[in-house]
């Protein structure tokens, strides 16, 4: 019998394993795979955190936590996590990408700069951006290091006590008042509490709870500089969003010693974790190139590598945080839609409150499971 199970360790589930087992909760984490690993969402060698959040003013909060359990993490593990660079949002003054820093910016009172295009150019010189672009530029945005956290995660987890089960697939779950089931391939288990921490596996394990998740692909691309300068290094080059218009926004990394990262945020083909193409076209990469020969063309070099990853997403684009509808003593956590990784330990945090039924200085309401009970799509 166990106090609480994990099924799913990416980045929610390694961090609410770690939170839980610090806790002194007698805890077990399944994954199946080897965590970290590069079939699900939790991996691409970099990961962007930022603060002026765009998306909603009320995740501010919640990421200047996550930065101050990164840092203690690091100091725990020995392990460098998080590295700033400065962030840049970039777009038409009216886009929803700048507006929606500018935002949490002005909300929160972030030390962030609304820049002009000769500012940029000064800024940021390898972009090349029309007239009416402007960027805000906040100072303590960074890199995280998705493979290696997730690690560390799962590595201080076991140190506090917490068992780790890889390479074993959930079949199947079953909740009753006090206890829940857990059937794997190899074998069964009891516990008071379960988080279902899945990702894009997710979809297939929600039965009853009325959360319409969507998976789709998306791809990553890593390039060498055409010009080998300085100007991608990260002392030099912020990590960036770049709202092109309003269904197109891309994002990038300075080159930190795999060529410079280029990716879409979002819009990918619909797949499910099981049938994901993992393949990626010359149409894939030359669309990739035709955004990099007009706003950054000193990137535009050597393909180097590519890999796919999958958004799990809402139809609203936030969060599920919660307790699953119908079983008070199994929580839905899917902290994805895109942009959940930076999060990873302060959701962890917020997972085991709910699994310990203690109260919580954040606003969970925006990661409520029943947001979408009386939607007209279900």
């Amino acid at each position: 019998m166990w106090d609480a199970m994990v099924l799913g360790l990416g980045a929610a589930g390694s961090a609410a394993l770690h939170a839980l087992a610090q806790r002194g909760v007698r805890v077990l984490g399944i994954d199946r795979f080897a965590p970290p690993h590069t079939l699900g969402s939790s991996h691409g060698r970099s990961r962007i955190i930022r603060e002026a959040y765009f998306e909603d003013e009320r995740y501010v909060p919640l990421v200047q936590h996550a930065y101050a359990r990164w840092r203690a993490l690091e100091a725990r593990s020995g392990e460098m996590l998080l590295r700033q660079t400065g962030g840049l949002m970039l777009g038409r003054a009216d886009s929803t990408l700048v507006q929606g820093a500018r935002r949490s910016a002005e909300q929160h009172a972030l030390a962030c700069e609304l820049l002009d295009r000769s500012a940029l150019a000064r800024r940021a010189p390898a972009f090349h951006v029309d007239d009416d672009t402007f960027g805000v530029f906040e100072p303590r945005a960074g890199v995280l290091d998705p493979e290696r956290a997730i690690a560390a995660m799962l590595g201080e987890a076991v140190r506090a006590g917490a068992t780790v089960n890889t390479n074993e697939t959930l079949l199947e779950w079953r909740a009753s008042a006090e206890l829940v089931e857990v059937v794997t391939s190899r074998g069964r288990y009891m516990a008071r509490r379960v988080i279902l921490a899945l990702g894009p596996w997710a979809t297939s394990q929600l039965q009853g709870a009325h959360i319409p998740l969507t998976v789709e692909r998306n791809v990553l691309y890593w390039l060498d500089p055409a010009r080998r300068t300085d100007a991608f290094d990260p002392a030099h080059f912020p990590v960036f969003l770049f709202e092109v218009r309003p269904d197109l926004i891309w994002y990038g990394f300075p080159d930190l010693g795999n060529g410079v990262k280029i990716a879409l945020h979002g819009g990918g083909e619909a797949t499910s974790a099981d049938t994901i193409r993992r393949d990626v076209s010359d149409h894939e990469v030359a669309n990739i190139r035709s955004l990099l020969q007009r706003y950054l063309p000193d990137a535009n070099g050597a393909l180097r590598d590519v890999a796919t990853c999958m958004y799990t997403n809402t139809p609203d684009g936030h969060f599920v945080i919660d307790h699953h509808p119908s079983h008070a003593n199994v929580i839905v956590a899917s902290p994805c839609s895109g942009h959940g990784f930076k999060f990873a330990p302060a959701v962890g945090e917020l997972i085991a409150d709910l699994v310990l039924s203690l109260p919580n200085a954040f606003d969970r309401a925006l990661f409520s499971a029943t947001r979408f009970v009386n939607d007209d799509k279900l």
